[in-house]
């Protein structure tokens, strides 16, 4: 099994270990840009003996990086929390395909703020290994699993969940990607999809409507992220004030 990584976060760096420890080293690595990466120090570490390339921010786009890639011929690209656009290009270079770890369980959540979506609109959802295609989180599904949220998760609780369960499903898939023979599921039904910038169109508290109180609890746990600015909000005299939810089991 040849492949090439490209990843960030500790989801990434704790994946790329594993698959050190099975005796599998990528041919090459690709960072985020050293700005936006939160973890590009650890993923270097993991391949300093290793003598081979890697590319950070967008090189891997370049000319060179291509003829090296298309000479290497892996097998998978392996994409987990990498947050770039992959061209056309590049998608085509794999010999099996480029896959990539979401935390949602497609076709439910393609996109961003996974959690939040399934609690606001209350669609399934779990982890998903699926291959990429030009459309976003549209290929075909390898392996995925189902996480149920509990009453007093938040979208912050249950993204912590999700990441233990895309290593879960990752491990699980593992198998069949060395056999160079992984299943291909086409995702069933439409979906939904949601942008960066559709979690703010919903944040507003009106103070003055009639809401069920189990409606506004569940906005409050979809809000309630680890970060300030992602949460719910509403103003008085001009001020905007944001909230967050702890909610604890008797």
């Amino acid at each position: 099994m040849r492949y090439v990584y490209a990843g960030d976060r500790q989801i990434a760096v704790n994946i790329l270990k594993y698959l050190l420890d099975e005796g599998l080293p990528p041919l090459a690595l690709l960072l985020e840009d050293e700005k936006k990466a939160s973890h590009n120090r650890e993923l270097q570490a993991l391949v300093k003996t290793l003598q081979i390339p890697v590319f950070v921010g967008d090189e891997f786009k370049d000319y060179k990086a291509v003829e090296y890639f298309k000479r290497v011929q892996p097998h998978y690209f392996l994409g987990i929390h990498f947050p770039k656009i992959i061209p056309k290009y590049i998608l085509e270079i794999p010999l099996i395909g480029f896959l990539n770890l979401h935390p949602a369980y497609l076709p439910y959540n393609r996109g961003w703020h996974t959690p939040s979506w399934a609690l606001l609109e209350k669609t399934p959802f779990g982890a998903t290994l699926h291959f990429m295609e030009a459309e976003l989180d549209c290929g075909d599904i390898v392996h995925q699993k189902r996480l149920v949220p509990t009453p007093d998760d938040t979208a912050h609780s249950l993204y912590q969940k999700v990441l233990q369960l895309e290593e879960e499903v990752f491990r699980e898939a593992l198998p069949s990607l060395r056999s160079l023979n992984p299943p291909r599921k086409p995702q069933e039904g439409s979906g939904t999809l949601h942008r960066k910038s559709d979690l703010q169109k919903v944040a507003q508290i009106d103070l003055n409507a009639n809401v069920r109180a189990g409606d506004l609890i569940d906005k409050l746990r979809a809000l309630t992220t680890n970060r300030w600015e992602e949460g719910a909000w509403f103003e008085v005299d001009g001020k905007r004030y944001y909230v967050q939810i702890v909610i604890r089991s008797a």
